[in-house]
């Protein structure tokens, strides 16, 4: 079987999990920007903190174990990735949400709101492609 497929399959049955026990177990809803959110404004909430080094200390682990899952370039400079990332935070308080709460537990919850709101990310970010790619932007 193709590694690339594999990896896939691993990733969306790692994340499926991790938001079914972030559910059952806490009763939330796993978005990532609240949670971000949260830990900066209820920085009491333990939970969110243990969450967010989670991440990052996977992140680590997997790095440790196989570096060549992280394997890639980035096609623009550094500052466009920052501008990036202040646009899509400025998003998710436009979409109350990310991507991970509306597009993975919205969706599968069927939730109409977060499947326009999934809708809407998708083809904001195929349009904001193509129009820096116009100016320029990228390669």
């Amino acid at each position: 079987m193709n590694p690339e497929l594999l990896k896939s399959l691993l990733g969306g049955v790692l994340i499926g999990t991790a938001v079914s026990m972030m559910l059952l177990f806490n009763g939330r809803v796993t978005g990532i920007s609240g949670i971000i959110s949260g830990a900066m404004f209820k920085p009491k909430e333990i939970w969110r903190w243990a969450f967010l080094l989670g991440l990052l200390a996977g992140g680590f682990i997997l790095n440790q174990i196989n570096s060549s899952f992280f394997s890639g370039f980035l096609l623009s400079d550094w500052w466009t990735n920052v501008v990036a990332g202040i646009l899509v935070g400025f998003g998710t308080l436009l979409g109350s949400g990310c991507t991970s709460g509306h597009g993975v537990c919205g969706i599968s919850r069927l939730s109409v709101r977060s499947i326009v709101a999934t809708i809407t990310f998708i083809i904001s970010g195929m349009v904001s492609v193509y129009v820096f790619r116009k100016l320029g932007f990228f390669i």
